[in-house]
């Protein structure tokens, strides 16, 4: 059995457990190959950011990903925080330098509730004088 380092990213309404272990460079998420989970343009470099941030070559790496919840913005960002993390239990000199390009920072910034006598979190039902 491999040793492998998991870490927990949330974003939003997304939970992602990122599995780090070294090995050839396999990007699985959900059972599916990173770049078909991944489609939109940028979003796997801009996960990839945490192995240039550490300079480190993700090809000599595992991820294995599980990642529910959300849309497809909000579980970008975990993962991209689950992987920072992750990174981080493999090699603690490396906080400084992932904090630095704000790659361990949560981002607390989530839906606001909806309030009674209101259409949504802050729309008011059209005012009518008369």
């Amino acid at each position: 059995m491999t040793q492998y380092y998991e870490a927990i990213g949330r974003r939003k309404e997304s939970t992602a457990r990122v599995r780090l272990a070294s090995g050839s460079g396999k990007f699985v998420v959900n059972e599916k190959e990173a770049p078909a989970f991944f489609t939109r343009m940028g979003d796997l470099q801009d996960i990839l950011r945490a192995f240039a941030a550490v300079g480190q070559d993700f090809s000599k790496y595992d991820v294995t990903v599980k990642v529910n919840g959300g849309g497809v913005t909000g579980q970008t960002e975990a993962v991209r925080l689950g992987l920072s993390r992750a990174l981080v239990l493999l090699n603690g000199d490396w906080v400084s330098a992932l904090r630095k390009h704000g790659l361990l920072t949560r981002d607390a910034r989530i839906k606001e509730r909806k309030k009674p006598g209101l259409k949504k979190a802050r729309k008011a039902p059209t005012y009518t004088k008369r």
